[in-house]
C-alpha cells in the first residue's frame, strides 16, 4: 500500500485528521502487477487462440460456417478432386466436416461428417492445386490431404489462422515432431495473397521452414523407412550415378551398345555401311520380290506388331539377319518393319528442305512441265537419298505389275507411302492437306518413274548395280 498526499482546497470535516502540512492522507490499492506473458507455446495457444466461445485472438467468434472442401488424397493415395460445400466446424483438435448445415431450430448439422486429425497436421496456402482464390491445404499425420476455400479473403485467413493455431496446441499436447518449427512454418492469414504486410526476412523464413516441413511431412507418411530413402540421400546418390557413368563412346568401344540401325541418319547409315543404299531396305525388298508380290494387300496389311519389333531388334543389334528363316516367314512382318525404318529415319527419305518444293511442283497444271520440276527435284537429293527412292521406286514398279493378284493400285500405294516417304519439318499448316500432297506426289513419282529416274523401259528394275 502507499500513501498519495492530496492537498485539500475547501473546508474539512469534522473529525477529518490532517497532516501539518495541511493536506490529507489517502490510502490507495496498489494497482495489480502486469500478467507475466508465459513463453511456454503451449500456454500462448490457450491464452491467445481460443476464448469463451471459440474466439481467434482479437477476432469475432469463429462459429461454423460453408466451406468448400476438396478432398485430394487419402492415406497417401491421390483422389480426383471435387469441391463440395460443407458446414465446417473446428474443435480444440479436429475439423468436423458436415455435408449439411444446421436448418431452422436444429442446432446440429446433418449428413455425412468426414473428421479432420489436426494433431501433427501441416498446413499451408496453395496456387497450384487449383485455379481458385484463397485455397489451403491441410495434411494429415495420416497422409490425407484437404484444400479448403472461401470466396471471403478474410474468412479464409481467419480459418487459416484458427486451424494454424489449434494445431500447434494440439500437436504440442500430442508431442509431434513437427512441434519445434510448426508456429513458423504456419503463415499468419496477412500472408493471405492481397495482404501482402510480411517482411522479406519473414517470407524467407517462411520458405525455409515450408521446404523442411515438406521433407519432414514426407518421411511421416513412411512409416519406419530407413534414412537410405530421404530426398537428399536419393538426390545425392543419382547425381553421383550420372556423374559417373560412362560416356556412350565408351560404351561402344566396349561393344555393350552397337550403332542403331532404326532411327539413323540415312547418310550416316549408309557411310557406316559403305553403300549408298541401306541393306536393311536391299534384305526387305529381296524378300517381297522373292515371295510377296502376289500376296493380297501387299504393303497395305500390317503384320504381326510383336514380330515386327522382334525383327527390329534383331537389325538393331547387329545379329545375323535371315529373312528366309521360319520366324519371318509372314511378309507382312517384313513390309510393317521396312516402313517402320522409313517412318522412324531422322528426317525422312525426301528431306524437309525439299517437301515444299515437291508440294510447289506437283501443283504445277502442265504435265510436261510438272515432270521436269519433279525430276530436278529428285536429282537434287543427296546421293543416298536418292538411290534408296529410286531402288524403292523401282520395287513398287514390280508390285503394280501384279496388280491384279496383290489388289495394289497406284492410288494405294500413294495413301501407304506418301506419309512414310515425307512429312514438314513443322505441321503448321493443314494436316489432311498436307497428307494429300503426299499422296499425290508418290503417286506422281510412281507413274512417271521411266523418265524421272532416267530407267529404260527395256531396263531390268531391279537395280543391282546400286546393291554392289
Amino acid at each position: 500500500m502507499k500513501q498519495v498526499q492530496i492537498r485539500s482546497k475547501g473546508s474539512q470535516s469534522a473529525g477529518e485528521p490532517l497532516s501539518q502540512s495541511g493536506s490529507r492522507s489517502v490510502v490507495l490499492p496498489e494497482p495489480d502487477p502486469p500478467r507475466p506473458i508465459s513463453r511456454h507455446r503451449r500456454n500462448q495457444s490457450q491464452h491467445d487462440v481460443f476464448g469463451p466461445g471459440g474466439t481467434v485472438g482479437h477476432q469475432p467468434p469463429l462459429k461454423g460456417e460453408n466451406l468448400n472442401v476438396a478432398k485430394v488424397s487419402e492415406g497417401g493415395r491421390k483422389q480426383r478432386k471435387n469441391w463440395t460445400l460443407m458446414w465446417s466446424l473446428l474443435t480444440s483438435d479436429q475439423l468436423l466436416l458436415h455435408k449439411e448445415a444446421p436448418q431452422g431450430s436444429s442446432q446440429k448439422p446433418g449428413g455425412k461428417t468426414d473428421v479432420v486429425p489436426l494433431c501433427g497436421a501441416v498446413l499451408e496456402w496453395t496456387t497450384e492445386k487449383s485455379k481458385r482464390k484463397n485455397v489451403f491445404q491441410i495434411t494429415t499425420n495420416t497422409g490425407s490431404e484437404y484444400l479448403l476455400q472461401s470466396d471471403s479473403r478474410s474468412a479464409a485467413g481467419q480459418w487459416h489462422e484458427a486451424i494454424g493455431r489449434t494445431i500447434e496446441s494440439s500437436t504440442e499436447n500430442g508431442a509431434s515432431p513437427l512441434r519445434s518449427n510448426s508456429s513458423d512454418y504456419l503463415p499468419r492469414h496477412s500472408s493471405l495473397p492481397g495482404y501482402g504486410s510480411a517482411s522479406p526476412k519473414t517470407k524467407q523464413r517462411n520458405q525455409v521452414h515450408r521446404r523442411s516441413m515438406n521433407m519432414f511431412s514426407g518421411s511421416r507418411l513412411k512409416h519406419g523407412a530407413s534414412d537410405s530413402l530421404d530426398k537428399n540421400g536419393v538426390k545425392s546418390r543419382l547425381r553421383k550415378f550420372i556423374i559417373g557413368r560412362p560416356s556412350m563412346k565408351t560404351l561402344q568401344e566396349k561393344g555393350l551398345i552397337k550403332d542403331r540401325v532404326f532411327g539413323c541418319r540415312l547418310s550416316t547409315l549408309c557411310e557406316r555401311e559403305g553403300t549408298t543404299v541401306p541393306r536393311f531396305v536391299h534384305f526387305c525388298l529381296d524378300a517381297v520380290d522373292k515371295r510377296g508380290l502376289e500376296v493380297d494387300g501387299i504393303y497395305r496389311v500390317s503384320g504381326n506388331l510383336a514380330t515386327v519389333q522382334k525383327l527390329r531388334f534383331v537389325i538393331d543389334q547387329e545379329e545375323d539377319l535371315d529373312l528366309d528363316h521360319s520366324q519371318w516367314e509372314d511378309i507382312h512382318v517384313v513390309t510393317g518393319a521396312l516402313k517402320l525404318f522409313f517412318r522412324e529415319l531422322p528426317e525422312p527419305l525426301v528431306p524437309f528442305a525439299f517437301f515444299g518444293p515437291f508440294v510447289e511442283a506437283i501443283k504445277i497444271k502442265d504435265s510436261k512441265h510438272k515432270v521436269e520440276a519433279v525430276r530436278d527435284l529428285v536429282q537434287d537429293l543427296p546421293r543416298s537419298n536418292q538411290d534408296t527412292m529410286k531402288l524403292l521406286f523401282s520395287h513398287l514398279l514390280r508390285v503394280l505389275d501384279f496388280s491384279r493378284k496383290n489388289q495394289m493400285s497406284t492410288q494405294g500405294i500413294g495413301i501407304v507411302f506418301g506419309p512414310t516417304l515425307m512429312w514438314p519439318q513443322q505441321d503448321a499448316g493443314n494436316m489432311a492437306v498436307n497428307l494429300v500432297y503426299q499422296n499425290h506426289i508418290v503417286e506422281f513419282i510412281l507413274t512417271e518413274s521411266q523418265q524421272i529416274f532416267d530407267l529404260d523401259k527395256k531396263q531390268s528394275l531391279d537395280c543391282d548395280g546400286l546393291r554392289k
